[in-house]
């Protein structure tokens, strides 16, 4: 595989899950292997979050980039602690 094959696979977690996509590779100058790789999260239309994972958390590169760990779902998370807000909305022809 060659590395414009590589930037732009999508990974998954090794229970199946999006995780984001490969933007970016780090390489050890001396050696030429590859440390980590950088990948693109995307939280909505506007927003992205990168996560940097080494090199050694791939389980395989194929179709897919498979990690051979989980990476938790912040957007997840971060509903379940959200609030829930009531609006009350007053009739104009009752004033």
């Amino acid at each position: 595989m060659k590395i414009k094959e590589f930037i732009g696979s999508t990974v998954l977690d090794k229970s199946a899950n999006v995780v984001g996509k490969v933007d970016n590779i780090d390489f050890n100058v001396e050696t030429g292997k590859i440390e980590t790789i950088v990948l693109t999260l995307q939280k909505n239309i506007f927003s992205r979050d990168e996560l940097e994972i080494s090199f050694d958390d791939i389980a395989t590169i194929g179709a897919y980039v498979i990690l051979n760990k989980e990476i938790p779902k912040e957007a997840e998370e971060a509903e379940e602690e959200a609030e829930t807000v009531e609006v009350e909305i007053e009739d104009a022809d009752e004033e």
